[in-house]
């Protein structure tokens, strides 16, 4: 029968390394699809072997070619069989349950580390500390051990059973293959050795002579060690019996009896032996035997304290997919400075009071460290409503530069907003007869005051005078504007429904012509409506309905809804029903009938499974992939001189699309100042663990107003100045720095500073972090 050809496996696709858990799981799926012999390229891939159960009782052959990472075959299963092709790296065997592993060169530290079963083979020398914590049930063989040439230090640490057989050709160290410390905290298994030693811990381990049994055990394993390393011809010089040793265990009993050292005994003979008189501190203090006299401060301290003051993000502002620093906006509220609070926003939305105060999902409020530790978050809608009477921030000179913009919603204000705040010109165009987009012809009049929204669009009106409506430009139109703007950004947004192919598709409604029509009361509905799609869009719809006359509301979904947050909370409060999982069969005279059978009554079906930007006007030089535009990181078409952004791009938020206007404004501005565009966002978000939440009160659930939402911010990431840090060192190490521009720094003299962290274990906002020192020379 024919030998199976192996299955290769690359750690690379498309020039790039995959991550070791993509490898392991092709790995997986390689055996689960039956192939039993695989051969891996390895770029330093972690966990290479192990767990390879799914083969059930057939044996799995992996050779691995290329340099492996560490704990290759960890937790290897019985019948598996790893073959390296060269070195290993730490941790080979790591918890190995049964593989057998073969390695032809040498293998790092920590091979065979709390190995229970399984054999290892190793063509060379291994690092420190092989073979330790390894254990024997006694219902399955021994785990083993083989090493043709030599051991690190510490090896067979507190080993408690299996065997280790050590060959000494060719090892690295000829005056001791066993290393320094052997047998240190061992109670079981067994060693045999063949060359010089420097010693072992003979109050854990003790030299046995070789009966003939074991004689016997060594020479027939050790013929097939050598033919699996690829050296048979070192048998008869590696089987002279007088050469070898065997090393076991002690009992209990025997330990009982050893005598202890002193520490005296043990200082001289050990400690001044291997480090020179005083140890590592020798040089450094008086090299006495008793304790170091004092905490040391300055350059002798093991970690020192760093202030890290707004170096990450806040959970709120990482959130926010505009970007907008909420923690700020509290501080400038907590200081008395409202109005700045207020007037911040403008920074970065043209809508801070129609979207962060009535339309939002919140999301720095899902995202605040108080709510994920299960407390109140503060209520940034009362800033956003309080955004209204915001007045407008001073605009730079126009730089003589253009930008033309189609589509006037969210998106396409966004950027004409951002641009405007950099200098730039922007001209919008619209299909509409008035700007606005979703926020005037779609969402429901119910989730946002009219007069909220056109003081709004009133403010944006004075910033961008320049908008044409009722404008739909076609591919011609958009050479044109090339030759007339420095650059073009679509923002058309996505108002094209997507539609069943099912009998009866006629008498479906769109969600978004339902909207528009019951915007200004001209949408009818019967009493039951049904509504296909249980997203926000569709609870929109649903509460609409409900408005509009209908009793009987039914949402389905081919699975478990998405929709959340206040769109969900108002449909259900109407009595709208979610069902699901439900498949559209048909629309008939009686209602939807799903692919059960079962009819749902309806006098009304509207259809709300997403929808798809129309882009028929784009000329041939910007790229469409599955009917959205294809942009880079900075919102960038296939057309250079054309942007995009919002659901023309992708679906999302309103806050989505107005985040993506202020990237996309700020990479044009960059190009139009010969600039190298900025990606931005690359701050990371503050840990949750390092904000202490202590100092508030849990029981708290609302705020009476902004100032209470205020103090009860924990401003992650920024300090306080709350002085606790300066009140709890113990040092008085710690002091408030004026830096003379307005600004303060809290300092840690070094001098006095222990670097016991108190600071860090107290800091409310997580600003100090306790770092390790650096390494003295």
């Amino acid at each position: 029968m024919k030998e199976q050809q192996f299955y290769r496996v690359s750690g690379l696709e498309d020039g790039r390394r995959l991550e070791s858990r993509i490898l392991e799981e092709r790995l997986q799926k390689a055996v689960a699809d039956g192939h039993r012999r695989l051969l891996v390229e390895a770029y330093g891939h972690h966990g290479i072997g192990g767990r390879l159960w799914k083969s059930g009782d057939e044996p799995v052959h992996v050779r691995i070619e290329g340099p492996p990472g560490q704990r290759v075959g960890s937790m290897g299963f019985p019948n598996t069989r790893i073959e390296i092709m060269g070195p290993a790296s730490d941790d080979t065997g790591w918890l190995n349950a049964g593989a057998d592993i073969v390695v032809h060169g040498n293998a790092a530290n920590g091979t065979a580390n709390a190995m229970a079963q399984g054999k290892i083979y190793v063509a060379g020398n291994i690092g420190a500390r092989g073979m330790t914590m390894t254990k024997h049930n006694p219902r399955f063989d021994p785990p083993e051990l083989w090493v043709l040439g030599s051991v690190g230090d510490y090896f067979a640490e507190f080993m408690a059973g299996g065997i280790a057989v050590i060959c000494g050709h060719n090892p690295q160290n000829p005056e001791n293959i066993l290393g320094y410390r052997p047998c240190v905290g061992m109670v079981g298994g067994k060693i045999y050795f063949r060359g010089p030693h420097k010693g072992y811990s003979q109050a854990d381990a003790k030299l046995i002579a070789i009966s003939d049994a074991d004689w016997d055990w060594l020479i027939n394993n050790l013929r097939i060690f050598l033919e699996t390393v690829r050296c048979p011809d070192l048998y008869s010089r590696l089987t002279r019996r007088e050469e070898w040793q065997l090393l076991t265990a002690r009992s209990p009993h025997e330990k009982l009896v050893q005598p202890r050292r002193s520490m005296n005994v043990f200082n001289r003979e050990v400690w001044d032996k291997e480090l020179g008189r005083g140890g590592l501190l020798g040089d450094l203090l008086d090299p006495t035997q008793g304790p170091v006299p004092v905490i040391t401060t300055g350059h002798l301290r093991r970690f020192v304290p760093v202030w890290e003051n707004r170096e990450y993000k806040a959970p709120c502002e990482a959130s926010c997919p505009t970007g907008i620093p909420v923690h700020e906006r509290w501080r400038l509220v907590r200081e008395g400075r409202i109005d700045e609070a207020v007037d911040l926003a403008l920074a970065y939305t043209p809508f801070p009071a129609t979207v962060c105060g009535y339309l939002c999902p919140n999301l720095c409020m899902q995202g605040c460290t108080r709510k994920v530790s299960n407390m109140a978050p503060p209520d940034v809608s009362r800033l956003g409503k309080a955004s209204l009477t915001a007045d407008l921030p001073p605009f730079p000179p126009i730089t003589g530069k253009g930008v033309a913009v189609i589509g006037g919603g969210p998106a396409g204000i966004s950027i004409a907003w951002q641009l405007r705040r950099l200098g730039h010109e922007a001209v919008i165009y619209d299909t509409e007869r008035t700007l606005g987009g979703k926020l005037s012809f779609l969402i429901p009049k119910t989730r946002i005051p009219q007069e909220v929204l056109n003081a709004e669009l009133e403010r944006v009106r004075k910033v961008i005078p320049h908008v044409y409506v009722e404008q739909r430009p076609g591919a011609q139109e958009i050479e044109q504007m090339k030759l007339d703007y420095d650059f073009i950004v679509i923002a058309v947004g996505a108002q094209k429904p997507r539609v069943l192919p099912i009998p009866g598709k006629e008498r479906l409604v769109p969600a978004l012509s339902f909207l528009r029509q019951s915007k200004v009361d001209q949408a009818e509905v019967g009493k039951r409506v049904v509504i296909i799609g249980a997203g926000n869009v569709g609870c929109d719809a649903a509460t609409e309905a409900y408005r509009l006359g209908a009793e009987e509301i039914t949402l389905i979904d081919v699975q478990q809804p998405l929709s959340f947050g206040k769109e969900r909370e108002a449909a259900e409060a109407v009595g709208a029903r979610f069902r699901w999982p439900c498949f559209s069969k048909a629309v008939t005279e009686e209602g939807l009938e799903l692919t059960t059978g079962e009819v749902i009554p309806a006098d009304t079906v509207i259809i709300s499974i997403g929808d798809m930007p129309d882009l028929d006007f784009l000329p041939g030089s910007v790229t469409v992939e599955r009917g959205f535009i294809k942009v880079n990181d900075m919102y960038q078409t296939t057309d250079p001189q054309i942007f995009a952004i919002g659901d023309a791009v992708k679906l999302g938020l309103l806050t989505d699309a107005i985040g993506a206007g202020r990237k996309a404004a700020r990479a044009i501005s960059d190009i139009l100042a010969d600039k190298i565009p900025s990606q931005g966002g690359t701050q990371e978000m503050i840990d949750y663990t390092r904000i202490k939440l202590e100092y508030f009160d849990p029981r708290l659930e609302r705020f009476e107003d902004v100032a209470a939402c205020a103090l009860q911010c924990s401003s992650c990431g920024t300090c306080r100045d709350c002085g606790v840090c300066i009140n709890v060192c113990p040092q008085a190490a710690i002091s408030r720095r004026e830096n003379g521009n307005g600004t303060f720094e809290m300092v840690a003299d070094p001098d006095k500073c222990i670097g016991c962290g108190f600071c860090a274990a107290a800091c409310p906002c997580g600003v100090w972090n306790l770092v390790e020192n650096e390494p003295l020379e």
